[in-house]
């Protein structure tokens, strides 16, 4: 293992990768579970590392024979089972950073923004140092204050959480992370922390996290939210996944925060409720890529690159007449986007529709919509009402939301294939073995 002494920062450990002792990845560190005691300091018993299909595992420090710049080398057992964490122990990323101690010197209290770590003589990992900027509230204007690093008997309040813990810091940990990656980061930390770091995000990013979520944690973060924010944070995620997540709430609620939304933005969700949730009305969304039969492939493509389509909305552009919007003119048929790649820029996408796509009412049970995806190799299905109007459409990830069990999300898969060497990974046991 690492030299007796060796210093590790864990914020500059997060996002590291973990290799085998023959050079394969395993993972990257996502943060580094400690046991905050009362007498001896905190000590640090393992690591929390991600794995291929977004899974996070525990790997015993035990189990890591070396943590040198930008790489942590591990005996190559890996146990597979996902991290769960027991109530004695502490997250730093996730809980410890932003954190408010206080100085034991008398100077005042201060926020943590990394801990150090240090191998001893017994091969233990026990929290020596402890980074953190002394709140500075000097004069009308609150500056940053000065940094130290303190050994971490000079601080008290590591092992209670604070009554306003930031979340800046974990959340510089994860400024790159994709949403729905974010969103199982959220899932595993304690109710509190999780509501305080789902405050601390923008509405645009709040609002991609949510629709990775759970149910159950969509609603205690919404709830949680002040109405008024929590209006914004709808007007920002997609309509079909506003509507399903105010759905699950009280009608008294539901109505106040329609009320709060721009009006725009509340017709869709307002016109979404109104169908049954297995329909294809429950699942589709109002906001498909909609044009005229006149447009350009050139235009046409210039849509479908737009960065807050998913990709199965992108894969298709929706023609119709005037009116654009749903719900629009009748409805023409659909433009593949293969097909326009393959077509002059110049031309109208008018001139390469697919007609022969039949469209679904809004009525339509949820095996009709899944049979016509299949039928036709569709990533996206097209929905309109007796007057061939476009109201919306039904994508295939909708679909799968609704197919799947509710908590699909926390589910592992025990009868995924085996991994590359399956001689290095351990399935049964506890988490510890």
């Amino acid at each position: 293992m690492s030299s007796v002494g060796t210093r590790v920062f864990v914020a500059r450990l997060a996002g590291t990768r973990v290799f085998d002792p023959l050079g394969d990845e395993v993972g990257r560190v996502r943060d580094v579970v400690v046991l905050v005691r009362l007498k001896g300091g905190p000590r640090a018993v393992g690591l929390v590392v991600e794995v291929p299909g977004r899974r996070r595992v525990f790997l015993p420090l035990t189990r890591v024979t070396s943590i040198d710049a930008g790489q942590v080398i591990s005996t190559g057992l890996v146990n597979m089972r996902r991290f769960e964490q027991r109530a004695s122990e502490t997250l730093v990323v996730g809980e410890l950073l932003d954190r408010t101690v206080e100085l034991l010197d008398g100077s005042g209290s201060a926020t943590v923004e990394d801990v150090a770590m240090e191998q001893q003589r017994s091969g233990d990992w026990h929290v020596t140092k402890v980074f953190v900027r002394r709140s500075d509230h000097r004069g009308l204007l609150r500056r940053r204050g000065e940094t130290l690093l303190v050994p971490v008997e000079q601080v008290q309040g590591l092992g209670r959480p604070s009554s306003a813990q930031g979340a800046e810091l974990l959340l510089a940990q994860y400024e790159d992370m994709k949403a729905a990656d974010l969103a199982d980061v959220l899932h595993e930390l304690g109710v509190t922390r999780r509501l305080e770091v789902a405050s601390a995000l923008d509405d645009e990013r709040l609002a991609d996290v949510l629709e990775e979520l759970p149910e159950d944690d969509q609603v205690a973060i919404l709830r949680a939210l002040e109405l008024p924010r929590a209006a914004d944070v709808l007007e920002a995620m997609q309509p079909d996944d506003a509507a399903d997540l105010l759905g699950e709430l009280p009608q008294e609620q539901v109505a106040q925060l329609l009320e709060l939304m721009e009006p725009e933005e509340a017709k869709d969700v307002r016109r979404l409720l109104a169908y049954e949730d297995n329909t294809a009305g429950g699942l589709m969304t109002t906001e498909p890529v909609i044009l005229g039969p006149e447009t350009s492939i050139a235009a046409a493509l210039a849509h479908v690159r737009r960065q807050d389509l998913n990709p199965a909305l992108a894969s298709l552009v929706f023609v119709a007449r005037p009116p654009l919007e749903t719900p629009t003119g009748r409805f023409i048929g659909l433009v593949h986007l293969q097909r326009m790649l393959r077509e002059p820029p110049h031309e109208s996408i008018g001139q390469i529709v697919d007609s022969d796509i039949e469209p679904v009412a809004a009525n339509a049970p949820l095996l009709t919509v899944t049979r016509q995806l299949a039928t036709y190799n569709l990533l996206a299905l097209p929905v309109v009402d007796e007057q061939r109007r476009l109201l919306g459409a039904v994508s295939v990830d909708d679909v799968l939301d609704h197919l799947l069990p509710a908590d699909w999300r926390e589910t592992d898969d025990e009868n995924a294939g085996p991994p590359t060497r399956p001689t290095r990974v351990v399935r049964n046991g506890g988490r510890r073995g």
